[in-house]
């Protein structure tokens, strides 16, 4: 009774991986073209992508309105379904953001560093393509677009697997991304969706070495981890975002007010948003219950320790389990801490190593901050949602790498790249 099944699963993954070597062998081959693309083709292409999103605007909504649609059928909370959505000032924002990515500096050919050798040999440090990259994220449209614009960009094809809730949508912005290849002469397999939700394509994808150069999960830390555990390619990626703002006791009360208000609930679903809030011990009386007024009027239930819940009935006990917990929700915690030192503390034990701010009037405070928190980008006086490849100039991001090996922070087209070695000379031999 167990071969047959096991012979009909067979028999079903099988076409799925003919279809995901193909889809690989493709982008493979795009790539090759890709790398030797000049700028001003791939700023075409990215400029007339945008073009077509602003042309096709009624399509892609009536994609997101179906896919919207789904979503609030299988229940999915607040947060994901902000992360779904696309209306008339996100769908400009795609086509911004691609834009700005063609104003951008092609950072492919650029010499990073250049000497010449006692034998005369001259010695170059030339940025090149990755390749081809796989992306695998959850709900967010618009990561088709600025991941197909940034791999375009930095001349590396792309496979794209969306998640299963932005189907239509990612469909949709993909048709987008396809006029402008073709409009600039560039093969529609450099930018590829995975044209199925069956999430045995992520496996298939997470085992294809000799198609794939690397990996870039965004998503939920389920996918994260999963990715880290399977893949047999290298990956770029971030668990979670479990970002902090320290008050500290030199802080001046508005703008603190201001920035832990923004940092929190501007946005609560994206990565950026702040999880934990430390009040210096020194302005736990002046500044703590005015900054939980601001948060708990805008709709944000907070989790406090006991210091912070003596100062504010309202607030209901933090566990310890609240220190590690990325809410993407109208949720914050409270924690009392001593000074700068204190607030370190916390954030290298709890944090994610993602985005961290402090609000001081103090230099020395502040440097001390910036310094010793071990976290891929860190503010001073300005808020955790700033932590955004496009607000750093970048254009877009495809995410905000946590870790330390070959790209950090926010994950731009520089940072989708690696370099070769040009070396030239005039007969030398080596003695």
């Amino acid at each position: 009774m167990i071969q047959p099944r096991i012979a009909t699963q067979a028999r079903e993954v099988e076409p799925l991986e003919a279809r995901m070597r193909a889809i690989g062998e493709n982008a493979r081959k795009a790539a090759a073209t890709l790398a030797l693309a000049g700028t001003e083709m791939k700023n075409r292409a990215l400029r007339e992508a945008a073009v077509a999103i602003r042309k096709d605007r009624a399509a892609l909504l009536a994609a997101n309105r179906e896919d919207m649609a789904d979503a609030r059928r299988q229940g999915l909370g607040d947060a994901m379904l902000d992360r779904l959505l696309l209306d008339d000032a996100r769908i400009d924002g795609l086509a911004k953001g691609l834009d700005d990515i063609a104003a951008l500096p092609d950072p492919i050919g650029t010499v990073m560093a250049e000497w010449t050798r006692p034998n005369g040999l001259n010695i170059c440090r030339v940025r090149v393509p990755l390749g081809v990259i796989g992306i695998i994220y959850e709900s967010r449209p618009n990561v088709t677009a600025d991941a197909g614009g940034l791999c375009l960009k930095s001349g590396n094809a792309v496979i794209l697997r969306g998640g299963s809730e932005s189907f239509r949508s990612s469909g949709a912005i993909l048709d987008c991304l396809r006029q402008g290849l073709a409009a600039a002469g560039l093969p529609e397999a450099a930018i590829q969706l995975v044209p199925t939700r069956d999430r045995a394509a992520v496996g298939l994808m997470l085992t294809m070495p000799d198609l794939i150069d690397i990996i870039v999960p965004r998503g939920g830390k389920s996918l994260i981890e999963r990715v880290m555990r399977e893949s047999r390619i290298p990956v770029i990626a971030h668990l979670e975002g479990i970002c902090h703002v320290y008050v500290d006791g030199a802080a001046d009360l508005a703008m603190a007010r201001k920035i832990v208000l923004n940092a929190k609930m501007r946005r609560t679903g994206v990565c950026g948003a702040t999880e934990t809030l430390l009040i210096d011990r020194r302005a736990a009386a002046t500044h703590l219950t005015p900054i939980l007024d601001d948060l708990i009027a805008a709709g944000c239930e907070v989790r406090g320790d006991d210091q912070t819940r003596a100062l504010e009935p309202r607030a209901i006990a933090a566990t310890e389990a609240d220190w590690t917990t990325e809410y993407l929700d109208a949720i914050i915690s409270v924690r009392v801490v001593d000074g700068v030192a204190g607030a370190i503390d916390h954030i290298n034990r709890y944090g994610s190593h993602h985005t961290d701010s402090i609000v001081t009037a103090d230099p020395a405070a502040a440097e001390k901050f910036l310094s010793h928190v071990d976290s891929a980008i860190v503010l001073h006086n300005a808020s955790t949602q700033f932590a955004d490849g496009g607000e750093f100039g970048m254009g877009a991001e495809i995410g905000i790498s946590t870790g330390k090996l070959h790209a950090r922070g926010p994950v731009g087209a520089e940072q989708l790249t690696s370099y070769k070695y040009v070396v030239r000379g005039k007969g030398q031999v080596r003695p």
